[in-house]
């Protein structure tokens, strides 16, 4: 086996099509749909060794490689997979797939809707984590996986992985929930609502439907990410970075960029403005809302959990008060409950949410060490 550590290399996503409809939870269904999706590595005879990966609010299908030609196009978690890496594709046949509702292939708000030839803008249908979840197994219905090895998300993508070892629990072996927690907190929803807030009201908006009109709520989708990336840093971390530095050495008294705290979150919020969709990031933060697995248990996270089969690794961040340890201890403590195997890893780190994107070598170590204990 090579030992060495290097990208999985140039990568061509996928589509698959679906014409049977997908019943959603919210009551609605979806006639047809596409998934986008990306594999690395090699599906094995036994067809034993595959490992889904679940992305989070902003990513992606494109989680390791590159594309051909293109600068910058370097998967969203490429420091965790590929040959060599934690997630060895030497061993492992990795899957990822743009959620439903997404930006970036699968079918969306910018999708067009077969019954009216137009963009489905507002008509598109409330998506759950569960209802991902559930088009994702019918996508690896039609890859000839019965059972993956293990499913892995950081943040809402560690939601995803939850909800597939409660709805699918003999179609995974390895539940691994990353930086994230059985439900949002309070304040969780409380920001992604001012998120929400910054794109409804922008005028460009339209009610969703912006697109017949050749515009983008280019404001409130900034200021969304803008309040977002706030929360995904730590305190600590953003002072180390940016600290009081002024842009021009000086006071201009003004309300343009002083502080290059500033001067980043404007470009992280321009930049985010440019390729992501508004109505996306709408139901994505309301999927986030919405989760919730107790709430069918009268908030029995025990008994909630309960139908789980898979063994877990859950890891959590010291610095990360989005999705505090706190809240991976709630999940660890309710499946020891009930009898599963559980493994926690609660790492020191300083970069607050984000830390679970990073090549933090403790952090690389443990999930290391987890995959290679992994029987495919």
């Amino acid at each position: 086996m090579t030992t060495h550590s290097h990208s999985v290399g140039v990568v061509t996503p996928q589509c698959a099509h679906f014409d049977e409809p997908l019943p959603l939870r919210s009551g609605s269904s979806l006639p047809a749909y596409d998934l986008v999706y990306e594999t690395y590595g090699t599906l094995n005879a036994e067809r034993s060794n595959a490992v889904l990966v679940c992305h989070a609010l902003s990513g992606s299908h494109h989680v390791a490689g590159t594309y051909a030609g293109q600068a910058k196009s370097t998967g969203w978690w490429d420091n965790l997979v590929g040959p060599g890496r934690p997630l060895d594709t030497n061993k492992f046949f990795v899957i990822g797939i743009n959620n439903l509702g997404g930006c970036f292939g699968s079918t969306g708000p910018r999708s067009t809707n077969p019954a009216t030839g137009k963009p489905w803008g507002s008509a598109f249908p409330f998506v759950t984590v569960e209802d991902w979840v559930d088009s994702h197994a019918r996508l690896m219905d039609r890859l000839g996986i019965q059972q993956l090895a293990a499913v892995l998300g950081g943040s809402l993508g560690g939601m995803q992985a939850l909800a597939w070892t409660l709805r699918y629990p003999e179609r995974v072996r390895h539940g691994m929930i990353i930086a994230a927690a059985p439900k949002l907190s309070t304040e969780n929803i409380a920001f992604n609502e001012v998120a929400r807030q910054a794109i409804l009201t922008d005028p460009e908006f339209h009610n969703g439907d912006y697109y017949e009109h050749g515009v983008v709520p280019t404001r409130g989708l900034r200021l969304a990410r803008m309040l977002g990336h706030i929360t995904y840093l730590s305190d600590d971390a953003m002072a180390d970075k940016f600290g009081r530095k002024l842009r021009h050495g000086e006071h201009r008294y003004h309300f343009d960029v002083e502080f290059e705290i500033e001067s980043y979150l404007r470009y992280q919020g321009d930049k985010f403005a440019g390729f992501f969709d508004a109505n996306t990031y709408l139901l994505t933060t309301k999927a986030l809302d919405y989760f919730d697995p107790a709430y069918a248990f009268e908030g029995d996270l025990e008994a909630a959990l309960a139908a789980a089969r898979a063994k877990f690794f859950i890891a959590s961040f010291s610095t990360d008060w989005r999705f505090s340890p706190a809240r991976s201890r709630e999940l660890v403590f309710a499946l020891l409950h009930n009898g599963r195997d559980v493994s926690y890893a609660e790492i020191e780190s300083d970069a607050g949410h984000d830390s679970f994107l990073l090549d933090d070598p403790t952090y690389h170590a443990a999930m290391r060490a987890y995959f290679q204990n992994i029987e495919v």
